[in-house]
């Protein structure tokens, strides 16, 4: 029997390559998508991508997708109240006793730890698809199996303001200074992907306005493109 299992999105690259690995594991079922999202902003927290796009992503996957809402600057409390009732729709959407829940990270082992501690807490279990991964080969991974992404938030304290907006492609890798994880695992980026071939179709984007929040974080507004 297979596991059904949440998939934590962000709608960017590593909850995709998450993604592709849970659905190439025979021993998993993925039930659906959860997302954080800043209610006041309708943007996916921290990756700063309109809400709408999210809904694309979601529906372009055919997953069905549950919400966390939070307030901007939002407390860990407030953050994992709201996190544990989103967990607890999940079960009402995806019509299933899901207990376990997937999540793209890849070394920092106090966030897992976070998590874990978290979710035992909720009598949850987390899986993580690509923990320990090489990042370098899992950045060229993910743009030679026909991924696509753009740099929608870029922490300036860590990486240059001028890479955001950038595709996630081979040349911003090779352009990358030394000091940044091609993954972007410290936070120096954060991304949206746009097409996929998990994606039933791809999501057209344009690059709007571009935004410095908090003196530090850099993002570019992404907007639906008419073209669909």
């Amino acid at each position: 029997m297979t596991t059904p299992v949440l998939l934590a999105w962000s709608g960017g690259k590593d909850s995709t390559l998450a993604l592709e690995r849970l659905l190439g594991d025979e021993r998993y079922r993925v039930a659906g998508l959860i997302t954080t999202v800043t209610a006041t902003y309708e943007r996916i927290a921290i990756h700063g991508v309109r809400r709408s796009i999210l809904h694309r992503q979601a529906e372009t996957l055919r997953l069905p997708l549950i919400e966390a809402g939070i307030p901007p600057q939002a407390s860990n409390d407030i953050y994992e109240s709201a996190f544990a009732s989103a967990l607890e729709r999940a079960r009402e959407v995806t019509s299933s006793d899901v207990d376990h829940i997937a999540f793209g990270d890849l070394f920092l082992e106090d966030v897992r730890h976070y998590r874990e501690a978290m979710l035992a807490n909720l009598h949850w279990y987390g899986v993580y698809p690509i923990w320990g991964e090489d990042t370098a080969k899992l950045a060229r991974y993910f743009i030679e199996r026909g991924h696509r992404a753009i740099l929608s938030c870029v922490d300036t304290q860590q990486l240059g303001a001028e890479f955001c907006g950038r595709d996630f492609d081979t040349v911003l890798l090779a352009d990358l200074p030394t000091s940044c994880d091609p993954c972007g695992e410290n936070g120096e980026f954060h991304t949206c992907v746009h097409d996929s071939p998990l994606f039933a179709a791809p999501i057209p984007l344009e690059r709007g306005e571009r935004v410095l929040r908090d003196e530090r974080f850099q993002y570019v507004d992404l907007i639906e493109s008419a073209a669909r």
